[in-house]
């Protein structure tokens, strides 16, 4: 069975072809749409709505071409159905359900961050279940207990701004550029990490929920009080002070969750995932807490096709039913405990 992927939650748009008898995908495609929200600090709905539109049917033959497959070879189409911006939702299920149809084929619609979680398997075959997942993105930090295909557990989740809109803001501030994360990973690499000291919101609370508002306003007032002259030369040392704050907030989260349920096995997915910083603190406590800790490959961490076609195939792997009525239902605001 051949399963599309179209992936338009945010602002990338992803395809890809994931096949069931090879176990593999036979080819992916993403366009990313850093270029055209740079000038604004971050995503601009409208812009990204209709940036979806201009590219995903170029990707698409794009995609038959690198796959040497004829569309109609395609067996189901899988898009994702939520949570994400409304108009870019829109976009990719429209074109996903208007595929379907043309081909007499069936439709998945499939939660985004269910997606996220299931990408490891793309390039993990000792990853078994139950496991612990963090999911930190522009759009969402939670930990998620992951029990099955389906069966989720949600543990705790930000409160307010997510770590990886947080990034994109500090990022802002100091003038570094959209998106934020990878360049506050690396100027932060020459800054000292003595200079300042931020706060590690909800670090010691009865939960395991998440909270970076705080942090944000801390170095915003500390940018505030440095002359414009002197900020040019504390730029690193404060990207790395926030690093270092969030950075400490997410290891020890994670930890307390896995000491909680008694799970050896962490998960760590989205956009914040690939950051260098985080993964070398994981890799190094899991020594002292003696977890084993898995990430997907790089280039399958931010939004992707992949991980929606493999999503996909699991669900119908898993006797999940597909879908032939072709409505555009998207769910904004879809939860993934709620699936």
């Amino acid at each position: 069975m051949i399963i599309l992927g179209i992936e338009s939650s945010c602002d990338d748009s992803g395809l890809a072809l994931y096949d069931t008898h090879i176990k593999n995908l036979r080819s992916h495609v993403i366009c990313s749409q850093n270029l055209v929200h740079k000038e604004y600090g971050g995503v601009v709905p409208e812009l990204a709505a209709r940036t979806h539109i201009q590219t995903i049917i170029p990707l698409l033959s794009k995609l038959l071409k690198n796959s040497n497959l004829e569309l109609k070879k395609i067996d189901i189409i899988a898009y994702t159905r939520g949570p994400g911006l409304p108009g870019s939702l829109l976009v990719g299920s429209s074109i996903a359900c208007s595929i379907a149809l043309s081909i007499n084929k069936p439709v998945i619609g499939i939660n985004h961050l269910e997606g996220h979680l299931l990408s490891p398997f793309l390039s993990n075959n000792s990853l078994t279940f139950p496991f612990i997942a963090l999911l930190v993105s522009g759009g969402h930090t939670q930990l998620i207990k992951v029990n099955s295909i389906g069966n989720y557990f949600l543990l705790g989740e930000t409160l307010d701004d997510a770590a990886g809109d947080t990034f994109d803001k500090i990022a802002k501030m100091l003038d570094l550029g959209y998106p934020g994360g990878p360049e506050i990973s690396l100027i932060s690499e020459f800054g000292d990490p003595n200079i300042y000291k931020f706060p590690r919101p909800m670090l010691y609370t009865n939960n395991f929920n998440f909270s970076f508002s705080g942090l944000k306003t801390s170095v915003l007032n500390v940018i505030k009080n440095i002359k414009l002259d002197s900020l040019k030369k504390e730029k690193a040392n404060i990207a790395r002070g926030f690093l270092d704050a969030i950075i400490d907030v997410l290891t020890f989260k994670c930890i307390a969750a896995l000491k909680n349920t008694g799970i050896n096995k962490l998960v760590v997915v989205g956009g914040v995932g690939a950051n260098k910083q985080l993964r070398k603190k994981l890799n190094i406590l899991k020594k002292q807490y003696n977890y084993t800790v898995f990430y997907p490959k790089k280039e399958f961490c931010t939004d992707n096709g992949a991980m929606i076609a493999f999503a996909g195939a699991m669900r119908i792997e898993n006797n999940y039913k597909s879908e032939s009525n072709y409505e555009f239902n998207i769910k904004p605001q879809w939860k993934i405990n709620k699936i």
